[in-house]
C-alpha cells in the first residue's frame, strides 16, 4: 500500500516538472527560436529604423561658375510689339525697329508677331488663342476677322467673304488709333475674350541693334 502511494506521489511530480520544462520550452522557442542569444526577445526599438542606401550612380552635377546668363533677346510689351510693326508699315517680310523696355534699339519681324495671334495661354493664363474665335472662315467667325493669317489680318474685319476686304483694323498705320489697339488695351465686358485688358503683358522678343561704334577724329 505505501509502495503504491509513493508511486502515485512520484508520478504525479515527476509529471508536473515535465509539464512544466515543456511549457518554458514552448515559450521559449515562440520568443526566441532556437538560438541561445534570443535575438527575437529584443525590445523593439520605437522608432523608424535606418533605410538601406543605394549606392550613387548618376555623376555629380558640376556647380556654376556664377556667371548670369543673358538673353539675346529684347523685352518689348506684346502690345507695343504689333504697335512697331503697324507703324512701320506692317510688312509681311521687312524687318522693323522699335525700343524695348530697356531702352535697347531692336529689329524684329512679322514672324514674331503672328505667334501672338495664333498660340494659346499666352494674353492671360489659360486663355484661349485669338484665332479660336477670329479664324479663317469669315462666315462663322466672330465680327468676320481672320487672325490665322497676315492676308486675314490686313484685310480686317466684318468681311462679306473670303475675297472681300473689311474694315481696317491697324488704323491705317496708326496703332493707337486702330480698332486691334483699342481691343487690346480696353476692358469690355460685353465682348467675350476681351474682359480684361491685357497691355501690360511683356515677352522676349527681337534682337538688339548692333550699337554704332564712332570713328575717332584723325
Amino acid at each position: 500500500m505505501n509502495d503504491d502511494v509513493k508511486k502515485y506521489i512520484y508520478g504525479a511530480v515527476t509529471v508536473f516538472l515535465v509539464g512544466v520544462l515543456a511549457w518554458v520550452a514552448i515559450v521559449y522557442i515562440n520568443s526566441c527560436g532556437f538560438t541561445l542569444t534570443c535575438i527575437r526577445g529584443a525590445q523593439t526599438v520605437a522608432r523608424t529604423p535606418i533605410p538601406t542606401l543605394l549606392p550613387a550612380t548618376m555623376p555629380a552635377m558640376q556647380a556654376g561658375d556664377g556667371k548670369v546668363i543673358v538673353s539675346d533677346k529684347c523685352r518689348v510689351a506684346a502690345v507695343d510689339l504689333i504697335g512697331a510693326w503697324v507703324e512701320a508699315g506692317s510688312s509681311e517680310t521687312e524687318a522693323f525697329q522699335f525700343t524695348d523696355i530697356n531702352g535697347l534699339n531692336c529689329e524684329s519681324s512679322f514672324t514674331e508677331v503672328m505667334p501672338l495671334f495664333v498660340e494659346s495661354n499666352f494674353w492671360v493664363s489659360g486663355s484661349l488663342s485669338c484665332v479660336s474665335c477670329h479664324s479663317v472662315d469669315v462666315t462663322i467667325s466672330l465680327a468676320q476677322l481672320d487672325l490665322s493669317s497676315y492676308a486675314g489680318i490686313t484685310a480686317g474685319s466684318r468681311r462679306a467673304d473670303a475675297e472681300s476686304k473689311g474694315t481696317d483694323i491697324l488704323g491705317g498705320g496708326k496703332w493707337e488709333g486702330s480698332l486691334l489697339y483699342d481691343f487690346l488695351t480696353t476692358a469690355k465686358a460685353d465682348v467675350p475674350g476681351h474682359t480684361e485688358a491685357v497691355s501690360d503683358l511683356v515677352i522676349f522678343a527681337g534682337k538688339p541693334l548692333p550699337t554704332p561704334t564712332s570713328t575717332p577724329k584723325p
